[in-house]
């Protein structure tokens, strides 16, 4: 057994060289993310619905000097995941990095929601995630250093009160990383699923704004805030550099202790 790496300490803490892939990402935790990404020295495709969202952060991005790139597109979709591939090919020439951030929620009782709504929810927060996975693995694996990350929530280990169905992607989502993790191996990909609470974003912020609810959340909060969307960006990045070699099938909560409060 080697014990005695040859790297410097430094080169650990980089994605400089490392082409990333980062959906949902014009916004919220995957803008989040991206920023982060592209700090660390990666070159970065985003990938959001909203066209004007895209070229806009491209823009800021490439006037900065960044190695951006983006295209809008619905993941939901077969063909646009198609195209995101091609994309991906021709202008990065390959892949590293996959960080599959695409989500959304109905919140509801569990009574009231119609199967196109269900529906809608399983293909946005799961069905695309494993389509994703299967249709990058190629570039992946020929990285020979992939990293797939995951944004799940805290919803897929606990109730939180509405939303079962995205409770129930959440959850599908743990068990999808545990078994790509162990499936991709030996192709040299480590697949993680980090695993939020309340983050202060775009979706969120309606909920947040009333004080009511605020101060639910903050009551089962022992940190007694909410995130912020950089505080999951950070494990991101963290995942995704050589310092996680080691670090495969795992779901972290980023949740401020909420998952490990009890009375």
């Amino acid at each position: 057994m080697n014990t005695h790496s040859t790297e410097i300490p430094g080169e650990r803490w980089t994605l400089a060289g490392k082409k990333a892939l980062i959906t949902g990402a014009t916004k919220g935790i995957g803008f989040a993310i991206a920023q982060e990404f592209l700090a660390l020295g990666a070159e970065v495709m985003i990938v959001a619905r909203n066209a004007a969202a895209v070229q806009q952060q491209l823009e800021r991005w490439n006037q900065l000097g960044c190695p951006a790139h983006g295209i809008a597109a619905d993941v939901t979709k077969a063909e646009e995941r198609q195209l995101i591939f091609e994309r991906i090919v021709q202008e990065m020439g390959g892949l590293d990095l996959l960080i599959n951030n695409v989500g959304t929620n109905i919140r509801k009782q569990a009574v009231d929601y119609t199967s196109d709504e269900y529906e809608s929810i399983f293909q946005t927060n799961l069905t695309s995630v494993f389509e994703v996975c299967r249709l990058m693995y190629p570039l992946l694996k020929t990285s020979g250093n992939g990293s797939i990350v995951n944004i799940g929530s805290v919803a897929g280990l606990v109730a939180i009160r509405t939303g079962a169905p995205y409770g129930m992607t959440k959850a599908a989502l743990v068990q999808l990383t545990r078994a790509l993790a162990v499936e991709w191996a030996g192709d040299r990909i480590r697949v993680n699923t980090i695993a939020p609470w309340f983050i202060r974003t775009p979706l969120t912020e309606p909920l947040l704004d009333n004080p009511e609810t605020l101060a639910a959340v903050i009551a089962k909060t022992p940190m007694k805030r909410v995130g912020e969307p950089q505080e999951i960006a950070g494990i991101a990045a963290f995942l995704c550099t050589s310092a996680a070699s080691y670090i495969t099938g795992q779901c972290i909560a980023v949740d401020g202790g909420f998952s490990a409060f009890g009375f």
